[in-house]
C-alpha cells in the first residue's frame, strides 16, 4: 500500500520584467578604484557586498611581514580567485600550498600569500572584512616604512 507523502515547497520567483535589476558586473578596465604601488597594481570595485579585485604583481613580494599585526599574524579573510599568469604560493599555520597560472582558487582565513613578479590574478573578497586587512597591511607597510628611515 503506497501512502501519498506532501512536501511542502516554497516558490521563488525572480524579478519580474517590470522588476528587473542589473548583475553587478566589472572588468578590470572599468573598476572604481586603483592603488598603483611598488609591488602591485590593484584595481577593484565593490560588487554587493563582496570586492573583486583584478591584481598585477610588478615586483616578488611576501604579505607576511605586512600581516603580522593582524591577529594570528595572518590574513583572516577569505578569497576566491583565478590566477592568469605566474604564481602565488600561500602559506598556512600547517601547510604550504602552490597556485599556479590557470588555477582557480579559494584561500581560507588564516593564510598569508606570496606572489612572483609577472603574477596576474582575479580575487573575490567579503568587502567588509577585505577592507579591514588592508587597513592592517597599510599600517604594517607604515611601520615598516619607519623602520627602514631609524
Amino acid at each position: 500500500m503506497r501512502v501519498p507523502i506532501t512536501v511542502g515547497v516554497r516558490c521563488i520567483r525572480g524579478p519580474s520584467p517590470q522588476e528587473h535589476t542589473t548583475t553587478p558586473k566589472v572588468s578590470k578596465e572599468t573598476t572604481e578604484k586603483v592603488v598603483d604601488v611598488p609591488p602591485a597594481e590593484d584595481r577593484s570595485s565593490n560588487l554587493d557586498g563582496y570586492t573583486a579585485n583584478f591584481v598585477t604583481i610588478k615586483i616578488s613580494h611576501d604579505l607576511a611581514p605586512m600581516l603580522a599585526s593582524l591577529p594570528g599574524g595572518n590574513c583572516s579573510c577569505p578569497h576566491w580567485g583565478y590566477v592568469f599568469k605566474g604564481k602565488m604560493i600561500v602559506r598556512y599555520d600547517d601547510r604550504e600550498e602552490v597556485i599556479l597560472a590557470g588555477d582557480a582558487f579559494s584561500m581560507s582565513p588564516g593564510h598569508a600569500p606570496e606572489a612572483e613578479a609577472g603574477t596576474e590574478f582575479v580575487m573575490f573578497s567579503p568587502t567588509d572584512e577585505l577592507e579591514a586587512t588592508e587597513a592592517a597591511i597599510m599600517a604594517g607597510m607604515a611601520h615598516m616604512a619607519a623602520a627602514d628611515e631609524s
